[in-house]
């Protein structure tokens, strides 16, 4: 016998023996707790009747379409800040008080009786705004209230009856790497389904609110769409994507469906949002900062400036506090405090901590209505008129005169007339005045010396420091 014979006998006799067995080996993926690949057909069979296409138009003659750019890109370009293509002179499409198509979008039924949830940037501005149902029904759709542009969050209303609503979620069970999945309409192409997980929760891209990030295709036409979980619930609002070509790049961000229906329901109910503020101007804290001033970890919101005889300069926040809660809510990082601010009531007073040279303190505040907060004005000090005093870590300071700190409504504090080293090195500028060093509140110069020399070690120093309007903490680390 060859030895290929001998091998083709052992390969039947293994074939022979996996056919045998084979109903008694378990799946890999059940043997180990493994979640198939998800179905998501019955979820858009539930889903898709309510989510709806939304067109906008304008009685002008559409900017884009002058440029000869196609109107379902047109959204995109306005909503990134990407100049409209120029030069190209497309065909006139009509005259001029003829309405033309402005841009596309996507939303969401909110109620049986017509009320639909989008983006504000998809209507606002917009003459006229069109609804598409799946059915293909279309209705002429207005406006609720105002658009709040700070979440970009709007409702419109249709004048429908039985419509099939969405059914709302709870953003507080999704989890990261969830499945998830998005209904919209991409450059036009009404109920277009994509799908992906969720990546991160509680991102912060500089808005106003903490976004869930996916990686689920989202591109121009998707905004106002719905996020939606395997249960078939709604978690978010598609609204963002971050992209260096113009399309989906495999970053998405969804506003939290939990902040766009409070938005929602006072826009239903009062046709504006009105949200809470306290006057104050933030910064994040860092870790080497938290670390430096005792507080150990960076969490809170560290107060810059507060408006002069606003809600928190009336309860008595100074700048260099760290605002740890509100409300009973931990502040986790310095976004939070606007989120939370805005969510209480205007007139409702309520307590917050802060963290003030090495220790807690519970201060009550008075929570005011929103508005454009100006600027706490404070100018720049000139030389007080003492000599100045050099220490160790690289500072040269002077005292301020009482008119100074008049103006700067400032207790204490000493100006800084030279920097070098250490001082230096830690981003410490002339002109700046320093309010405290290591945790101690400075009077005059007499004392930051004394404060100084304590500080002289090899250890890192804070130091927080006034420089035009606003304070910032700061962290000297002399030379070893």
């Amino acid at each position: 016998m060859s030895f290929v014979s001998k091998g083709r006998r052992a390969m039947s006799r293994a074939v022979l023996a996996f056919v045998l067995l084979a109903p008694l080996v378990p799946q890999v993926g059940a043997a180990q707790g493994r979640v198939e690949l998800p179905d998501f057909t019955e979820l858009v069979e539930r889903v898709g009747p309510s989510v709806v296409n939304i067109r906008t138009l304008e009685r002008s003659r559409a900017a884009g379409q002058e440029r000869g750019v196609d109107p379902n890109l047109e959204e995109f370009f306005r909503r990134f800040g990407i100049p409209l293509p120029g030069g190209r002179g497309g065909p006139r499409a009509g005259p001029d008080d003829e309405p033309q198509q402005r841009g596309v979008g996507s939303g969401f039924i909110l109620s049986a009786d017509g009320y639909v949830m989008t983006n504000a940037h998809v209507v606002d501005g917009a003459d006229e705004v069109l609804v598409t149902l799946p059915d293909k029904r279309e209705f002429k759709a207005k406006v609720v209230g105002t658009p709040d542009k700070r979440t970009d969050v709007a409702v419109i209303k249709i004048e429908a009856t039985g419509l099939a609503a969405v059914k709302i979620g709870d953003v507080n069970r999704l989890k990261v790497g969830e499945w998830v999945m998005a209904i919209g309409s991409p450059f036009g192409l009404a109920n277009s389904v994509t799908a992906g997980i969720v990546s991160a929760k509680g991102r912060e891209t500089g808005d106003y609110l903490p976004f869930i990030q996916t990686d689920v295709a989202i591109n121009p036409g998707n905004s106002g769409g719905p996020l939606i979980n395997l249960r078939g619930e709604v978690v978010g609002i598609n609204s963002q994507i971050y992209s260096r070509s113009g399309g989906y790049m495999g970053i998405a961000f969804a506003i939290p469906i939990d902040e766009a229906m409070r938005v929602a329901d006072q826009l239903r109910s009062t046709g504006r949002v009105v949200r809470g503020r306290i006057g104050v101007t933030i910064a994040p804290v860092t870790k080497e900062v938290a670390e430096s001033i005792g507080l150990g970890k960076p969490v809170g919101a560290m107060v810059r400036g507060a408006e002069t005889g606003g809600p928190a300069d009336k309860a008595g926040i100074e700048a260099g506090d760290i605002i740890t809660k509100i409300d009973g809510k931990t502040i986790e990082s310095s976004v939070d405090l606007p989120r939370i601010v805005g969510g209480i009531k205007p007139g409702a007073k309520t307590t917050l901590q802060v963290f003030r040279r090495g220790g807690y303190r519970d201060l009550s505040v008075t929570v005011a209505e929103f508005e454009v907060e100006p600027a706490t004005r404070v100018a720049q000090s000139d030389n007080g008129g003492s000599s100045s005093a050099k220490t160790a870590l690289g500072l040269a300071v002077s005292e301020l005169s009482d008119a100074q700190r008049r103006e700067l409504k400032i207790r204490g504090g000493v100006r800084v007339d030279a920097v070098e080293g250490a001082a230096a090195r830690a981003g410490l500028r002339e002109g700046d005045v320093v309010l405290t060093l290591d945790n101690t509140e400075i009077t005059d110069v007499k004392q930051f010396q004394a404060v100084a020399v304590k500080a002289e070690k090899a250890r890192a120093v804070s130091v927080m420091v006034r420089r035009g309007e606003w304070v910032n903490y700061l962290v000297i680390r002399p030379v070893r």
